[in-house]
């Protein structure tokens, strides 16, 4: 991080309705579905306590109850609820109503769905190391199609050598796939009204300004958005051990 110190906050985003989990999802919020004896969501706030993360918002509204009782039973990255449960506010819309929480240095943003095996070096230590505010407004976490497990799109980024990245073009594919998990200055977020809105409007603006940057990931990515994605994803984990 150019001399400056890892961010010690994150964003998990945890509070949506998980349709394509179904039948799952009807009894049970999707960041508590459990793959491999642990909950969906607990991967992703194991690593970020591991990168010395301190604290996490973590917003709710499917079976609310649900999460706020199973987060409780955490200590470390320390838990912040942000209640969404009046309005689902999505990706960007939750972030810009945690701001208060966040504060004003540089945070993770992670997506309570998708968790990731480490291979050589520290995913989140790593990302952190690339990020550089004077030229990013964000920095993705990048895996290629060979590192994804249970993913099955077209790719969501291309990618130059220094990381600058921009939209798939229509009728194209890329290797490249956002891991979902981003390291973000608040300022772009300070101003805005609380209101429903995709990351992607952010992601688009940094894009126009070429301020959003790619870092390649390490090891294995894991997107578990379907029953069959479980066994999916148990299955590399076994193989990985």
């Amino acid at each position: 991080m150019n001399g400056e110190a890892a961010p010690k906050k994150a964003m998990v985003l945890a509070a949506g309705l998980g349709t394509r989990m179904r039948p799952i999802t009807d009894r049970m919020p999707k960041p508590l579905v459990p793959v491999a004896g642990r909950a969906l969501i607990d991967w992703g706030l194991d690593s970020l306590a591991s990168a010395g993360v301190e604290e996490a918002v973590v917003n709710v509204h499917h079976h609310a109850d649900q999460m706020i009782a199973h987060l409780a039973g955490r200590k470390y990255p320390r838990i912040v609820i942000s209640d969404e449960r009046a309005q689902l506010l999505d990706s960007a819309g939750a972030i810009i109503r945690a701001l208060p929480q966040i504060g004003s240095d540089p945070f993770f943003i992670l997506n309570a769905d998708t968790f990731w095996i480490e291979g050589a070096t520290a995913n989140l230590t790593h990302l952190a190391a690339q990020w550089d505010p004077a030229r990013m407004d964000f920095l993705l976490m990048i895996a290629v199609m060979s590192q994804a497990v249970g993913y099955g799109g077209r790719g969501d980024f291309v990618m130059d050598k220094e990381g600058l990245l921009a939209r798939v073009p229509e009728l194209t594919m890329s290797p490249y796939v956002y891991a979902g998990v981003a390291i973000a200055d608040p300022r772009l977020f300070e101003g805005e009204a609380v209101h429903p809105v995709s990351l992607n409007r952010f992601f688009d603006r940094a894009i126009a300004e070429g301020r959003l940057y790619g870092a390649r990931m390490d090891g294995l990515w894991l997107t578990v958005g379907t029953p069959e994605a479980i066994g999916e994803a148990e299955h590399a984990i076994a193989a990985a051990r």
